[in-house]
């Protein structure tokens, strides 16, 4: 079955600096990923027209799919929108649904004082031959264009709206439009042994694999992750052909093996807590508080987790 890719492109000088990092495209390729579109390329490129305006001719020869992320706001340098609509050749126009919503926004839920700033109003003007996706947490809405029937998606920047768009209007429309493979991951996590030490413990096992099932090695501190990664028609096929392998993996890492399910040490050692009703507490002081924040970061741990010292 073909496999659909995509490209992520991000703008903003400030991704290039590294004053900002970069969670868009984790998130993007995240949920992507789940309905089975393979991420093929991730592109940065700074507040620069030709920059942008190259990374799209690049990325629209590559990919099936084309998200753009960033500029979209009100402000001198954030030249997204008329790029797009230069691009396209499409001409500027006021979008009324989109400027009853910035309206609403900043009349009923902002409440600022003062009159609406005309830089605000004009993020309603949106290019005429673009689809509207409607923004319900910001101002800037996302917009949809074609050409080479391929669709080029621009979303904000803030990492709120874009999230909402990708979940309410992004996926659902790629779901419509294109026929998707299932793309299915293993993942099991090890603990206590480098890399190396892993991958020599599955030379064998990884030179046996059918040249369709990938195996990825992800190393942390003192852990390694284990990915068996397959694409194929129907999901239900894929995990049947993919489970006896990830058995076998497993076994052969089962000394070092803590997890089969794609977590950190946090989410196992909150799971141990919680199975054995214990608690735990921490007393930090060169490590700044990070171990609780690493503990508290899983969704429960105020089961067992009691205090930091």
């Amino acid at each position: 079955m073909k496999t659909v890719n995509a490209s992520i492109i991000t703008i903003g000088d400030e991704l290039l600096i590294g004053q900002t990092i970069d969670t868009n495209s984790a998130f993007i390729a995240q949920e992507l990923n789940k309905i089975g579109v393979w991420v093929r390329r991730r592109v940065a490129v700074g507040d620069v027209w030709d920059d942008i305006w190259n990374a799209l001719d690049e990325e629209g020869r590559q990919s099936d799919i084309i998200i753009i992320t960033g500029g979209l706001g009100p402000t001198a340098d954030d030249i997204t929108k008329p790029l797009l609509c230069k691009y396209f050749g499409g001409k500027l126009v006021i979008d009324e649904k989109v400027l009853e919503h910035v309206k609403y926004l900043f009349e009923k839920v902002f409440r600022r004082p003062g009159p609406i700033l005309e830089r605000n109003l004009k993020q309603a003007e949106v290019p005429d031959n673009c689809i509207v996706l409607h923004n319900a947490r910001g101002t800037a809405p996302g917009m949809l264009f074609n050409k080479d029937r391929k669709p080029f998606i621009s979303l904000p920047g803030v990492p709120h709206e874009m999230k909402g768009l990708m979940v309410n209007e992004v996926i659902p429309r790629l779901k419509e439009t294109f026929t998707m493979p299932a793309i299915v991951h293993l993942t099991a996590l090890t603990f206590g042994q480098g890399e190396s030490f892993i991958a020599e413990l599955l030379k064998d096992f990884e030179a046996t694999l059918p040249s369709h099932i990938k195996l990825a090695y992800l190393p942390n501190y003192g852990m390694v992750k284990l990915r068996l990664t397959s694409i194929g028609e129907k999901k239900e096929d894929v995990e049947k052909e993919l489970t006896p392998w990830f058995e076998k993996l497993q076994e052969l890492v089962k000394e070092y093996l803590v997890s089969n399910e794609d977590e950190g040490l946090e989410s196992v050692i909150g799971k141990i807590l919680k199975a054995k009703h214990k608690t735990i507490a921490t007393a930090e002081s060169c490590t700044g508080g990070y171990i609780a924040h690493l503990i508290t970061s899983v969704a429960g741990s105020s089961a067992y987790y009691k205090e930091a010292l």
